[in-house]
């Protein structure tokens, strides 16, 4: 079966995320989404925070991390564009799930596919490019490992490539049909590079 999933790319700094546990599954969770979007608006709800937490915030100075010590509430979910359910606790999960469905907001249950509205995918990123990654929830390890070849064979100076491609690209004259054409012509080299380098590898 084909992944149904529709990726997209989130401006998390303009978003109000909820993050409910701060443990070792919460911990996965925020550490997942600073180290790719590190001006995320986050507010964590949790009875206690563990270290893992806490060393976190400290590594990330200047982070939008709003910790709330208390146990989750429903209201907690007001206003929020987007709710992690992250504890080690099924029914807490499943609360969480539900109240945030009452709500009408996105939700993602840790460890629970079925009740998930959205995943968390693996990243690649070198500079302005940035590359998902989907299994769609069948083995995030299998994901996890494939973002490290993608991270070993992606140049570190990507940003270069795309400035110039879009120094090129506004300075295209024509309709978008033939921008595309052009620029598809522009960068066809990195395609028969890549397939030369693969055969010589075989």
């Amino acid at each position: 079966m084909q992944n149904p999933l529709y990726p997209i790319f989130l401006k998390v700094h303009t978003l109000d995320l909820l993050i409910v546990g701060a443990g070792q599954v919460g911990h996965e969770k925020l550490s997942f989404i600073l180290k790719s979007s590190p001006d995320a608006n986050i507010t964590m709800v949790a009875p206690w925070v563990s270290d893992e937490v806490k060393n976190l915030l400290i590594d990330n100075p200047g982070n939008k991390v709003k910790i709330v010590n208390r146990e989750f509430e429903a209201e907690d979910v007001a206003g929020k564009d987007m709710v992690i359910a992250a504890t080690d606790i099924s029914e807490l999960n499943r609360r969480v799930h539900k109240i945030s469905k009452a709500f009408g907001v996105l939700v993602n249950v840790a460890d629970t596919p079925a009740l998930c509205d959205f995943y968390l995918g693996s990243i690649v990123t070198r500079g302005n490019l940035k590359v998902a990654i989907s299994t769609n929830g069948q083995s995030p390890t299998f994901a996890k490992r494939f973002r490290q070849v993608l991270e070993e064979i992606l140049p570190e100076n990507t940003d270069g490539l795309l400035s110039n491609l879009k120094v090129l690209r506004d300075r295209l004259k024509g309709n978008f049909t033939y921008k595309v054409q052009k620029l598809n012509e522009l960068t066809s080299s990195l395609v028969e590079k890549n397939e030369v380098e693969s055969v010589e590898r075989a």
